[in-house]
């Protein structure tokens, strides 16, 4: 695997860290800036919504860029929203620094997995995007957990000057090893973006993108008040918090590394026994939230294992279903994630807003994952279906010849 992959993981994963880090600061965060805990995780909701606009805006935007260039300037444009954020003076102003944040991230997404295919030969394809994508999971254990460590001695705003300081670090490591040139590919070949758009219409990958977007949202509205529900509902002690959420990440990792194997030959398969086990352990955590010891030993993990698991197959799938595109579809897939990620956090408030306590976020992921497996199971029925018509449609060719 060449070493820019590994790189653009990199990338992904201090920008990642900012994603998923507010989910261990938000306590302290809403003190600070005087707000409620619900509010505070509207803030998760900002990021969201520019990850899901920014993320087809800026692949069509920067389609004829360099590679590099793109993924160097949206880096510097990252970095400097959170030089903002830790100095913003209230909830306003760092709400509008998420969203800035979210758009520069959600750009990178999308360049950087184009990048990854494009550099390795097309049976590593699919290793090259869940390779990317691991830095994501990465995040959430290594990135999360210090992330909280550290707002928790120095103040959260210490957390915001960190994901800056570690994404200039990304950003020259991205300028000495990936590949520069005159095209998009750096070989001078210049993309179209009617090509693109052509590749993506076909109805199959819509319904990939909506299950993207319940699977994603599903795990990220139980983990977005995982630090609260620990804390208040579970019993632990706030200085216990980032070793759960990284076990939350361990979780991830295993899931990420078991549905990386499951996913190159049974992709839709995947995703509906993965979504349907999260739904199962999304359930189990809201009626278990009080037991100290059922969260922390097993749900926290098998949460993480569930959440993850289905991400190898959501990233590659959406590109064997449109080859032709693999800009615009990657970064319609990070767009899908976070129609998830803005949705599953608001709907989450809504029920702390109601009054049902914390638990009740982890029934509203169980929720969402029951409908993405639904989907997965419509999706997988179509599949058979056109592979079913195809050999048929062959037999009758040979038949007649």
């Amino acid at each position: 695997m060449p070493l820019a992959v590994y790189v653009l993981a990199l990338g992904i994963f201090t920008q990642g860290t900012s994603e998923f880090m507010l989910s261990g600061l938000l306590p302290g965060m809403a003190a600070d800036l005087g707000v409620s805990v619900p509010d505070a995780g509207l803030l998760v909701s900002a990021f969201a919504i520019g990850m899901v606009v920014g993320a087809p805006l800026l692949a069509v935007a920067t389609l004829r860029w360099p590679r590099r260039t793109a993924l160097v300037i949206l880096q510097a444009v990252f970095v400097l929203g959170h030089v903002a954020g830790a100095l913003a003076p209230g909830y306003a102003v760092l709400f509008a620094t998420r969203v800035v944040s979210a758009l520069a991230y959600a750009g990178f997404w999308g360049v950087a997995v184009a990048t990854a295919v494009a550099l390795v030969p097309a049976g590593a394809k699919s290793r090259a995007v869940a390779l990317v994508a691991g830095g994501l999971t990465l995040a959430t254990i290594v990135g999360v957990p210090a992330g909280t460590v550290l707002s928790q001695s120095a103040g959260w705003r210490a957390a915001f000057w960190a994901v800056a300081a570690a994404t200039v670090v990304s950003l020259v490591c991205t300028v000495v090893a990936v590949p520069g040139g005159g095209g998009r590919d750096g070989q001078g070949e210049v993309p179209s973006v009617r090509a693109e758009l052509r590749g993506m219409a076909r109805p199959q990958l819509w319904l990939s993108y909506a299950v993207t977007a319940f699977a994603f949202g599903a795990v990220i509205v139980t983990f977005s008040y995982l630090a609260p529900l620990l804390t208040d509902e579970t019993g632990i002690g706030e200085g216990w918090v980032a070793a759960v959420l990284a076990l939350f990440g361990a979780g991830g990792m295993l899931g990420l590394v078991l549905g990386g194997r499951t996913a190159r030959g049974h992709a839709a398969a995947t995703l509906a026994w993965g979504l349907g086990a999260l739904a199962v352990v999304s359930g189990a955590l809201a009626l278990a939230a009080d037991s100290a010891a059922a969260v922390v030993v097993a749900l926290v993990v098998l949460l993480g294992a569930a959440g993850y698991v289905t991400n190898p197959a959501l990233q590659s799938r959406v590109f064997t279903l449109a080859p032709h595109a693999p800009t615009l579809v990657g970064a319609t897939n990070t767009a899908a994630f976070n129609v998830g990620n803005t949705l599953a956090p608001m709907l989450g408030g809504a029920a702390l807003d109601a009054g049902y306590g914390y638990a009740s976020v982890a029934w509203v992921g169980a929720g969402l994952a029951a409908l993405g497996c639904g989907a997965a199971l419509w999706a997988g029925l179509l599949e058979r279906r056109t592979a079913t018509a195809s050999r048929t449609g062959l037999e009758r060719v040979v038949q007649n010849a």
